[in-house]
């Protein structure tokens, strides 16, 4: 017999756990399907709260060193257990449903074969006024609990969510649909089929209502999930009881071996479709509208078409104050995390420009000033590289939360890939959509950057607007404008940002690759004096409004003298290294790759422009930034007299075969749209 599942509940002080356990206890179909654990506590039997078995310090005490009890923890000064009794439900098959602490999740997956955690939150302010309304504690004591910093769950630990800011009815109901929606432990079996969408199919034994599964699988350290359309089946041709079986593409991206225990809920159908409506037909909504439907774009509740029809409206009829309320409700949905800091900086940048791997000098030099900065950055997605990929030519950026911490902790910063820490699977969904339909989300992106650096701790933000014609800002009147409402709705979710529009006409700094951007990077960090001057100005120029907002700076020239005065010193060198270290340095750093080949000048003329898009282009049929080592040298500069057959670009590759495609997509690009325009008086090369 399959042993069932261990479902926690856990939350903080005013989610209302204790609410949504009472009503799941009086729903008869939750009845039926779990065990309700009763806990002991060392209170006294009659106090207010929750129904348990008292027992005396001593008593509890000697029912731990006997082995009484499954799981124990402190807190509030009592004593908490689960007794032990609990592993013959679940040896049984039985499922048992439990309130507990999350400081116990670790451990508890260690003595359970299947754990589920179900995380119950809120907003802030709804705790907040929870926990007034008990009337035992002062505002100020509030305040601190609502301030205290929760431990994180285990990334190897499928957990889920409730959002219990509603009424009491509304938040019962969601609990319950969530925990009827859970499936006994599945078998993993792959099926031979090469489907063109994801499908997995299960016996109608094992089914749950829903045209949907969220399969879990732990493995390598944690818990990789996906969402799977369904097909049920009735007499065990494809899958027996007690198995799922998954097309080849599906079990590939989960990753788990044939044999697996997987861990599978349904998701419902949609429930909040009247605002998805109410938004399609162009009304505005409010920042509780928005956190309802987020929440079920989250759960997959909604058909790709229904979200397709909803972002055309949004990206059309996105308000300013739309903007501010998306915002807070996408932070409010997000795991936060917390420091012991004054202030706490982070820097952006929406992209576009091939080179300008500023934030690698920008971090350095605000730690060496003593500033705290987790950064946080993405991989590439259409360009040549992201910061992640950047970095990880040099040290490890896979780091957990925790990882994080120590970093700042002693490194004073770290520069992390944000897949692993606050990765939105409400991005995946709404950028599989605006992507290839082609729809301006930049307004979009302004709630969901900054609703991102609100759950990360951020204090302080500058955000970098690259305007140019091959840029997602092809007019300085847009980027102005979109700079002022990343300001105001950084004022609105309590964030001092600083948005600044900057020139995105042309590359920054020498290299286009992973590699050869560090390369660039150590150059201005060790105070190389044929370093790439302009990608120093503006690192310069970002560090100096990060320095200007500590009281000890407190100007704009100022925090340029200080930033140059770090870079000039070798401090800011140092401070990069201390992060390398503290991230888990590589054992040798990636090298631009050492297959080559030079792109020559058609004639003698002068570089007039250099066109980003198509020299991240090259870089890309080179290889990069899957190949770290792959990429574009820049030769020449615009404005620069150059002769025929002269090297404008040199293409890296780490394999002939990659620099041979590399070279393939110069020629080809030099038909019909030259990377760099060579004009002279004869002959001008224009796209």
């Amino acid at each position: 017999m399959r042993p069932g599942l261990f479902v926690l509940v856990v939350g903080p002080s005013g989610a209302g756990k204790d609410t949504l356990l009472d009503g799941a206890r009086a729903h008869a179909a939750c009845a039926q399907r779990f065990h309700f654990a009763r806990r002991v506590i060392t209170r006294p039997a009659g106090s207010p709260g929750e129904d348990h078995d008292s027992q005396s310090e001593a008593d509890f005490a000697q029912r731990e060193e006997q082995g009484g009890f499954l799981i124990t923890w402190r807190a509030h000064g009592l004593s908490y257990g689960l007794p032990s009794a609990l592993r013959d439900v679940l040896d049984a098959g039985g499922h048992v449903l439990a309130n507990g602490s999350r400081a116990v999740v670790a451990e508890l997956a260690r003595r359970v074969p299947h754990l589920v955690v179900v995380e119950v939150t809120a907003a802030s302010e709804v705790l907040a006024q929870r926990i007034a309304g008990r009337g035992r504690e002062s505002r100020e004591q509030v305040l601190q609990r609502l301030a205290r910093k929760a431990d994180a769950l285990p990334s190897t630990v499928h957990t889920l969510r409730v959002y219990n800011d509603g009424t009491p009815a509304e938040g019962v109901d969601a609990f319950v649909e969530l925990l009827l929606g859970l499936c006994a432990p599945l078998t993993l079996r792959p099926l031979a089929l090469l489907t063109q969408e994801p499908l997995c199919v299960v016996h109608a034994d094992d089914f749950v209502e829903g045209g949907m599964l969220e399969v879990a699988a732990v493995h390598a350290g944690r818990c990789e999930r996906l969402r799977v359309p369904v097909v049920v089946g009735t007499d065990g041709q494809w899958v027996p009881p007690g198995h799922i079986g998954l097309d080849a593409r599906s079990a590939e991206r989960l990753g788990a071996p044939a044999g697996a225990a997987l861990l599978a809920r349904s998701v419902a159908p949609a429930r909040e479709r009247d605002l998805l409506r109410k938004k399609i037909g162009g009304e505005a909504l409010t920042e509780g509208e928005y956190r309802r439907l987020m929440r079920e774009v989250v759960d997959g509740r909604f058909e790709r078409t229904e979200l397709a029809a909803f972002l055309v409206s949004a990206t059309q009829s996105l308000s300013d104050g739309e903007v501010q309320s998306l915002a807070r409700a996408r932070a409010a949905l997000a795991q936060t995390l917390s420091w012991d800091e004054p202030m706490v900086v982070d820097k952006h940048a929406i992209g576009g420009v091939p080179g300008s791997r500023i934030t690698l000098i920008v971090v350095p030099i605000v730690a060496a000033f003593g500033l705290a900065m987790p950064k946080t950055s993405s991989r590439a997605i259409t360009s040549a590289a992201g910061t992640a990929d950047a970095m990880e030519t040099l040290a490890r950026v896979d780091l957990t939360a925790a990882e994080v911490a120590a970093c700042v902790r002693s490194a004073r910063a770290c520069i992390a890939w944000n897949g692993r820490l606050n990765h939105s699977v409400l991005d995946d969904v709404m950028n599989a959509i605006t992507r290839p339909l082609g729809l301006d989300s930049a307004r979009w992106a302004v709630a969901s950057i900054l609703s991102k650096k609100k759950a990360a701790g951020a204090t302080h933000v500058v955000v970098d607007l690259p305007c140019g014609p091959r840029t997602k800002l092809p007019t300085e009147a847009a980027a102005h404008e979109l700079a002022h409402l990343f300001e105001r709705t950084g004022r609105a979710l309590g964030l001092e940002v600083r948005a600044l529009v900057t020139d995105g006409s042309r590359p920054i700094g020498r290299g286009v690759g992973p590699a050869l951007e560090v390369r660039d990077v150590l150059a201005i960090l060790g105070g190389r004096a044929d370093a790439a001057q302009d990608l120093r100005a503006k690192a310069a120029l970002f560090a100096s409004h990060i320095l200007a907002w500590h009281p000890e700076v407190g100007s704009l020239a100022e925090g340029h003298k200080v930033a140059q005065d770090l870079l000039d010193s070798g401090a800011a060198l140092q401070a990069f290294e201390a992060i390398i270290d503290a991230q888990g340095r590589r054992a040798e750093p990636v090298l631009p790759g050492s297959w080559t080949h030079e792109v020559l000048a058609s004639h003698d003329g002068r570089v007039e422009a250099m066109d980003g898009w198509a020299i991240a282009g090259l870089a890309r049929a080179a290889g990069a930034p899957t190949d770290l080592g792959a990429g574009v040298d820049l030769l020449c500069e615009v404005g620069q007299r150059v002769a025929r057959d002269q090297p404008i670009l040199r293409i890296h590759a780490s394999s002939p075969q990659g620099r041979d495609a590399g070279q393939r997509a110069a020629e080809q690009m030099a038909l019909a749209n030259p990377a760099i325009l060579i004009g002279s008086e004869e002959e001008c090369l224009a796209p």
